[in-house]
């Protein structure tokens, strides 16, 4: 795992700053509200789509840590190679999730790009630059599920 400033991976930095962006843009919003009477109308837009942002990188984070659900009382009542099997399977279904899911969102993303060139109703940017964070981000998705199976497997070796 490639350490940045301070000793956190790239993922964690960037929920960070995610988190940062969020708490900064809501006070601002709250503060325009009660000083000057004047909601912040693009606030909204840009938390949701942090947040969004945010969760996917998150999921990374879970699978990387072994977070994610899993069935452990009756996992652990098989015998260890039939462990690895279904360590392979469920981490080739978790993946296989996440192409379907980036498959229909670049047809989505290239629908805005050519057909329909929606644009935001706050900040009137084009909304296919919103929906590009699933695809470029599930690379921590598939990094998290690589070494979530890793991890495993390599236990499974050693008892």
């Amino acid at each position: 795992m490639k350490k940045l400033l301070f000793g956190f991976p790239l993922g964690h930095w960037l929920v960070a700053i995610c988190m940062a962006a969020m708490v900064v843009i809501a006070f601002l919003n709250i503060l325009s509200r009660y000083i000057f009477h004047f909601s912040l109308a693009a606030t909204e837009e840009i938390t949701i789509n942090l947040f969004v942002w945010m969760t996917i990188i998150g999921i990374g984070i879970a699978f990387e840590r072994g977070g994610h659900m899993g069935m452990v009382t009756f996992f652990n009542m098989f015998p260890r190679a039939l462990q690895k099997v279904w360590i392979i399977i469920y981490s080739v279904l978790a993946a296989g999730l996440f192409v379907v899911l980036d498959y229909y969102m670049i047809q989505a993303i290239y629908d805005e790009i050519t057909l329909f060139q929606a644009r935001s109703a706050a900040l009137n940017i084009p909304v296919w630059i919103y929906y590009l964070g699933l695809p470029v981000l599930s690379v921590f998705v598939f990094k998290g599920i690589y070494r979530d199976a890793m991890t495993k497997l390599a236990e499974r070796k050693e008892d």
